[in-house]
């Protein structure tokens, strides 16, 4: 039937081209083979378009040394290309930053799947074009459609070279103009010869080997179609946004209509012949109805496997089918023949195909035969109806008898009609059109022997009582089918909502696990939850085989054929075993988890499912969504375990670019001092003045010292990172700690010790707690200025004793404060000078841990003016002591 058209543009449409707004535009010059002319048409044109007055610049063009290219650049602005250092040499490359720049209203790149020299912003061109065009830049640029990647494998079988600069379909696929650049292949290889492509000797040897005739004119016809599928886009994209109700002739599209009949497959196979005639797209459209079984998925597997684009409405069939045979731009749409029906059925029922026939009369409507060899419907379950509704209903009616008995002359003849009437529409509202008619029978006959004379006998003696049975039995029909099309909508929504709540249970399920064996066990469980307690496995990908990782129950295994068909699922991506088409014997059914990579579409993982009887509808559609959901899943936590793994490179880097850093400073200095004072000793050692020896002597020491304390530093910090530091804790005297470690810090002696009465005891470990203080006060006195006031405060709560070391120095940055611990960190002020490898703090935090405390840094200090030094203040945190 007619449905009525929108005269409102599509929405999605309007969102598309909302979004483009702000984008620059991109043009792509496209071509089957090199040599064809695209970089010279595109310069022709530029040419013309900077004559005209647009500022056309060219960013890159690869001219390859043909004369006629280099013809074409005369008088063109070009932008200076960037020169990129890579092993030993210089590379020269589009300057993507003077382009963003310089932005001129057209802008030239030649060579869009070309791979940029490492280090780069991007590694392919295309995404420098990317960049330009979300800028806001008009962007020309030349492709040759063997560097399609999906096109690989395509080309490398039909020229036998396999093509190594790739670049993703969605590059073309967005562009927002295309322009074939065609020549015939006779044409081209005349060029070849005539040496205009290639030098004499590469001509003869590309004649023989990749610009063969037939090479040329498939790669030829792949362009075309490329192109011509570009503009049925444009021009379906048109149509939406302007809200053109199709079809428009310009292209063939065919639409394969799948009922829950058995006809669906002869459909499938019909409309797959017909677009491969007319070499013509095409697409399978299944309909639900809220009310018919689910039968539809048998055609659509089949659909899918022919190479069909997949559809799935809801509501009405005609309604749905015209809808998306206009938002598609359909042009011809097959239908199965519909079930003959019986002959007094004829002049009440309305045919699909006579239905879009008259809707649709702008589409050739292809009507498809069930065939002699045609499987029979499968007869629909019977529906087992519950005796208490049925007891209820007669109860319904025996109680509205009763009261109009009981009533009497109160209750007329015609009021008492009305409640057997209310009653009928109760138990149609509450079962459904069976027990709809059976009360409106049983409540006729009782109104018609109770209330309607002659009372006691069962009469239809006029047409008075024929309107009546009829009105009884039309409203229970009526009543009894909206009762059941609402139950059965309602019944799909609760499914519908169902179906979300599972697949929102799956992902906070599989979200949880922080590692892929506990995810691997996750998805298991859940599948053989999903399945009604069936067996599942998880098996994954090793080289070329596939391991059982993980299994539901533990105890599930597989034998060899089934292990067969899982390998035929992950290598061919489709679902094998019980209940499909391929290796059907199998007892356990397979579903491949796929997971897209930069390979392309990869198979992460093979979920297996073995059940006692075969998987309906929504039980399949839930297993579905749980693959993809896992697939999802595992893609998470790889990219996660990826960037963790990175994360840890990045550091270990770090980390050792400091080392690097702090070895040449801290270990060259001290040894350029000694190999300068030990020269000088032996070569003017009698020269020399007692003194002088000494001094040098002294600094020799110094210097030696020095290189003892960094190294032992750096095995003090790697001891404490491989966890090989165990504290002896024991009561320790915090005053005698605290002056050990004074006693052995040069320049410390200064220091104020504030201590309670009587003084604390730590749990400590005494070389430990030594050795965290003397690195806090060598920080002190480093950073300092001499002559400045310096303190050590002791105090103490109920379970810690604090020891804070405040000094009057440069303080510490903001910004470096929270890193004031790291190893090798140096704070970014003050520190340009003064010589230290960033070990002390960070040893003296990990000491501090190991004996159950904690260290922190404040600065500037809270106890001084505003207007003197900031100072840091150092606490060291430690237990007290529980036995003297």
């Amino acid at each position: 039937m007619p449905t009525e058209i929108d005269d409102r543009p599509d929405p999605d449409a309007l969102l598309a081209a909302a979004m483009r707004e702000g984008r620059g535009r991109l043009k792509i010059f496209l071509g089957a083979a090199p040599g064809v002319g695209k970089t010279w048409e595109m310069l022709s044109q530029a040419r013309r378009r900077c004559t005209d007055g647009t500022d056309v610049v060219g960013g890159v063009i690869e001219t390859h040394g043909r004369a006629e290219t280099e013809a074409q650049l005369q008088d063109l602005p070009l932008l200076a290309l960037k020169d990129v250092p890579y092993r030993g040499q210089i590379l020269r490359e589009f300057d993507l930053d003077a382009a963003l720049e310089r932005r001129p209203g057209i802008l030239l790149v030649d060579e869009l799947a070309h791979t940029n020299a490492p280090g780069s912003r991007h590694a392919k061109r295309w995404e420098d074009v990317a960049e330009l065009v979300t800028a806001g830049l008009t962007v020309w640029a030349t492709l040759n459609v063997q560097h399609l990647e999906s096109l690989n494998d395509d080309v490398a079988r039909i020229t036998g070279i396999r093509v190594t600069e790739t670049l993703p379909d969605h590059v073309l696929e967005s562009a927002d103009e295309v322009e074939l650049i065609d020549i015939p292949p006779a044409a081209l290889r005349t060029r070849l010869q005539e040496g205009r492509i290639y030098r004499p000797d590469n001509a003869r040897r590309a004649l023989d080997g990749y610009f063969k005739e037939g090479n040329l004119a498939a790669l030829r016809e792949i362009a075309l179609r490329r192109t011509a599928a570009h503009v049925d886009d444009d021009v379906r994209e048109w149509m939406r946004e302007n809200q053109v109700t199709g079809p428009w002739p310009a292209s063939d599209r065919i639409l394969a209509l799948i009922g829950p009949d058995t006809g669906g497959e002869a459909v499938i196979r019909t409309a797959k012949r017909l677009a491969d005639a007319l070499h013509a797209p095409w697409l399978a459209l299944h309909v639900e109805h809220p009310t018919a079984a689910p039968r539809g998925r048998p055609s659509l597997l089949l659909a899918a496997q022919l190479g069909a684009e997949i559809e799935t409405r809801s509501g009405d069939l005609v309604a749905a089918t015209l809808d998306v045979a206009r938002a598609r731009n359909v042009t011809q749409i097959v239908v199965g023949r519909p079930t003959v029906s019986r002959r007094w059925q004829r002049p009440f029922r309305t045919s699909l195909s006579t239905s879009l026939l008259r809707g649709a009369p702008s589409y050739a409507l292809h009507i498809v035969p069930a065939g002699a060899l045609a499987r029979p419907r499968a007869a629909p379950p019977v529906v087992r109806q519950d005796w208490r509704t049925w007891a209820a209903a007669t109860a319904l009616v025996a109680a509205v008898t009763g009261g109009g008995l009981l009533a009497g002359s109160l209750m007329p003849q015609e009021a008492m009609g009305m409640l057997f009437l209310a009653a009928v529409v109760a138990a149609a509202s509450l079962q459904g059109i069976r027990l709809a008619l059976y009360t409106a029978v049983i409540a006729f006959l009782a109104w018609d022997f109770f209330f309607i004379p002659p009372v006691g006998a069962i009469s239809i003696a006029n047409t008075h009582d024929a309107v009546a049975l009829a009105v009884f039995l039309i409203v229970a029909a009526i009543t009894g089918g909206l009762a059941s099309r609402v139950r059965g909508e309602a019944q799909a929504g609760q499914a519908r909502i169902a179906s979300l709540r599972r697949i929102g249970l799956f992902s906070r399920r599989l979200g949880q696990p922080a590692t892929e064996p506990e995810l691997l066990a996750e998805i298991v469980r859940q599948a053989a939850d999903t399945a009604d307690d069936a067996a599942a496995v998880m098996l994954m990908p090793t080289g070329d085989e596939l391991h059982q990782v993980a299994a539901y129950p533990p105890t599930a295994s597989l034998d060899e054929g089934s292990r067969a068909a899982a390998r035929w699922a992950a290598a061919h991506t489709v679902e094998t075993g019980a209940g499909t088409a391929t290796l059907p014997a199998a007892p356990w059914r397979f579903l491949p988890i796929c997971a897209q990579s930069r390979a392309g579409r990869t198979t992460a993982g093979v979920l297996g499912l073995r059940t006692a009887s075969p998987l309906d509808g929504p039980a399949l559609q839930s297993i579905e969504a749980l693959v993809d959901q896992a697939a999802l899943a595992l893609e998470r936590l790889r990219f996660s375990e990826e960037a963790a793994r990175a994360a840890a490179m990045e550091d270990t880097q770090k980390l050792r670019t400091a080392l690097l850093n702090s070895l040449s400073h801290d270990l060259r200095t001290p040894l350029t001092g000694i190999r300068g004072a030990a020269g000088t000793l032996r070569g003017a050692w009698d020269n020399l003045s007692p003194d002088t020896r000494a001094d040098l002597l002294s600094s020799i020491e110094e210097d030696t010292a020095r290189m003892t304390r960094f190294l032992a530093n750096i095995m003090d910090l790697t001891r404490l990172e491989s966890g090989q530091v165990a504290p002896r804790l024991e009561p320790v005297d915090a005053a005698e700690a605290i002056e050990a470690a004074i006693a052995r810090v040069p320049g410390a002696s200064h220091f104020a010790l504030s201590l309670p009465e009587p003084p604390p005891r730590i749990q400590a470990d005494p070389a430990l707690l030594e050795q965290v203080l003397v690195n806090v006060l060598e920080n002190a006195v480093k950073y300092a200025p001499a002559g400045s006031h310096a303190a050590v405060r002791v105090s103490e709560d109920t379970s810690d004793v604090r020891i804070a070391i405040a000094d009057e120095g440069v303080g510490i940055a903001p910004a470096d404060l929270p890193h004031v611990f790291d190893s090798f960190r140096r704070a970014t002020r003050g520190d340009s000078v003064i010589p230290g490898t960033g070990l002390g703090l960070a040893i003296a935090r990990g000491l501090a841990e190991a004996m159950g405390g904690r260290i922190d840094a404040v600065s500037p200090r809270p106890d001084v003016p505003r207007d003197a030094s900031p100072g840091t203040v150092v606490t060291l945190r430690l237990p007290k002591a529980l036995h003297p």
